[in-house]
C-alpha cells in the first residue's frame, strides 16, 4: 500500500533533502526516513577529505609539469619511465588541454572545492537539496571526464600517466562519496521502491563494496595491456 513519505526537514529545495512525495512505498526502517546522522557522514565526508587531498596534490604535480613542457618541450619528467608509461607522452595530446588550457588547472579548482564542501560536512553542516544535487551533477560530469580521459590514453594515446591514474581513482571516490550522501539523505528522488532500496542499500554500506569493486577492475584493465610495461 502506498503512503506519503514523512517530510524531515524544510521540504523540497530545503536542507533537510527529504520531501512529501505521496504514492511512494515507506522504508521498512523508520530510521531511513529520516537525515543519516554526523556520525554516518563523517566517515564518508573523511574519505571525500582524503581523497580530494590526494586529488589536489595531484593536480598541482601535474600542473607544475604542464608549465614545464610549455618551456620546454623536450623536457623529462620525473613518471617518464619508458615509451608507454610516460607522462609527457600523455600531457602533449591534444586531449590533455582539451580547453585550450592543461586539465590540471580544472582539477585544482574542482578539489578545492571538494575539499571545503567535505569539511563542512564532517563539521556537521547540512547542505540544501538543491546544491547537494548541483555538486552531483558537477561532479558526475567530472568522473565521466575523468575516465573519458582515461579511455583516451588507453587506447588512442597508447601511454599512460601515472598521476593521471590516481586522479581518476581519487575522482572515483569522492564522488562515490558524494553519491553516497546524495542517496542516503532522500535528495536524489528515486522512483517508486527504488528510493528506499537504494537508501538501504547504502545505509548498510554496501556501494563501499561496489566501489572497491570498480577500482579492482579499473587496475586489472591497466595490469592486463600495462603490466608488463609497470616492471620494465
Amino acid at each position: 500500500m502506498s503512503a506519503t513519505r514523512t517530510t524531515t526537514g524544510t521540504g523540497r529545495g530545503g536542507g533537510g533533502g527529504f520531501v512529501d512525495e505521496p504514492d511512494l512505498p515507506r522504508d521498512d526502517d523508520p530510521e531511513l526516513r529520516r537525515p543519516s546522522g554526523l556520525a554516518w557522514r563523517r566517515r564518508t565526508a573523511i574519505e571525500m577529505i582524503v581523497s580530494g587531498v590526494l586529488g589536489l596534490y595531484t593536480s598541482f604535480v601535474l600542473s607544475i609539469e604542464a608549465v614545464t613542457l610549455a618551456g620546454d618541450p623536450d623536457a623529462s619528467l620525473s613518471c617518464d619511465i619508458n615509451a608507454v608509461i610516460s607522462c609527457g607522452k600523455v600531457a602533449q595530446s591534444w586531449q590533455a588541454s582539451l580547453f585550450g588550457f592543461p586539465n590540471a588547472f580544472l582539477g585544482i579548482a574542482a578539489e578545492a572545492v571538494v575539499i571545503t564542501v567535505a569539511v563542512a560536512i564532517a563539521g556537521g553542516v547540512t547542505f540544501p537539496r538543491w546544491f547537494m544535487l548541483s555538486a552531483e551533477a558537477i561532479y558526475t560530469a567530472g568522473l565521466v571526464f575523468a575516465y573519458w580521459l582515461f579511455f583516451e590514453a588507453y587506447f588512442v594515446i597508447g601511454a599512460l600517466c601515472p598521476w593521471c591514474l590516481l586522479i581518476t581513482v581519487t575522482t572515483t571516490l569522492v564522488w562515490a562519496g558524494l553519491t553516497r550522501i546524495v542517496v542516503r539523505d532522500g535528495h536524489l528522488g528515486l522512483p517508486g521502491r527504488a528510493g528506499p532500496a537504494a537508501r538501504r542499500f547504502v545505509a548498510a554500506g554496501n556501494d563501499w563494496f561496489v566501489t572497491a569493486a570498480v577500482l579492482v577492475l579499473f587496475a586489472a584493465v591497466v595490469l592486463v595491456k600495462y603490466g608488463p610495461s609497470l616492471l620494465a
